[in-house]
């Protein structure tokens, strides 16, 4: 009943290089994906998106849920201490800690719109 220490330790290197082998077929094929998104792919989809959708997509994180703030100021009324135009600037060009190029300038006008009817 003496078996062989070695025999587990060879199946699973075996199963660890055989899955290495799929996921490095896999990623081989998202590579193209990733490039494309790279050379601009990525406009395509902000240029169709609605201003609720690019908030859940990039603002959420630092403006919250309720547009109540967070790590960056609360959205609430900003309207009412901000214009349009200047609204748009920062979402283009970024201010403080925001970062800029988050909002492409095409939908920057229609997305400060958006914004400054927030209440």
């Amino acid at each position: 009943m003496n078996r062989n220490p070695l025999i587990p330790f060879l199946l699973i290197a075996l199963i660890g290089i055989g899955l290495m082998v799929t996921f490095s077929f896999n990623g081989l094929n998202n590579a193209e994906e990733i490039a494309a998104e790279k050379e601009g792919g990525g406009e395509e989809d902000q240029a169709s998106a609605k201003p609720e959708d690019l908030y859940q997509q990039n603002c959420i994180g630092c403006h919250g849920d309720q547009y109540q703030g967070g790590v960056g100021p609360a959205l609430k009324g900003a309207g009412d201490k901000l214009s349009e135009e200047e609204i748009a600037d920062i979402l283009v060009n970024g201010k403080g800690s925001m970062p800029p190029g988050l909002i492409s300038a095409e939908k920057a006008p229609e997305m400060a719109k958006w914004v400054s009817e927030i209440k």
